[in-house]
């Protein structure tokens, strides 16, 4: 495994090299006063999901994720701005883009098709017969 200061750990043996993700500042949107328009506080995360050193099953299952923040070309990108200090806004940036590649590893659990029982289907049965019994009452009376 790599060393985390410079990767960004995925997994117990997957970490990301730092040099792979493109981080720029640039200023946030919304209130702020005077700070929001002189320092660049918001980050700006570029990921490339085919130019990275990701095992090929993260990156095959990150590729047919139906995600707005991946592009056309498989780029990640995410924009964090949530906080004033830039140096937040990075740590924020680079957990939520951990996050991201750690909810593809999770294989979901395969569904068990069932079928109802017999005696459900026989309840089921007898109520729709009561409930129609009961609306064919309801006609009009013929004597």
């Amino acid at each position: 495994m790599t060393d985390t200061t410079d990767a960004l750990p995925i997994s117990a043996r997957v970490a990301i090299p730092l040099h792979e993700i493109e981080l720029s500042a640039i200023r946030a949107a919304g209130p702020g006063g005077q700070n929001v328009n002189k320092v660049s506080s918001a980050i700006h995360l570029r990921f490339d999901i085919r130019a990275s050193s990701l095992p090929e099953f993260y990156q095959q299952r990150l590729l047919a994720l139906r995600d707005h923040r991946l592009t056309a070309d498989g780029v990640i990108v995410l924009k964090a701005q949530e906080y004033r200090s830039q140096e937040q806004n990075r740590e924020a940036a680079l957990a939520r883009l951990q996050a991201l590649i750690r909810s593809v590893a999770v294989t979901p659990k395969a569904r068990k098709p069932t079928k109802p029982t017999r005696a459900s289907q026989t309840r089921r049965m007898d109520g729709k017969s009561r409930r129609g019994a009961v609306k064919a009452l309801r006609g009009k009376v013929t004597t």
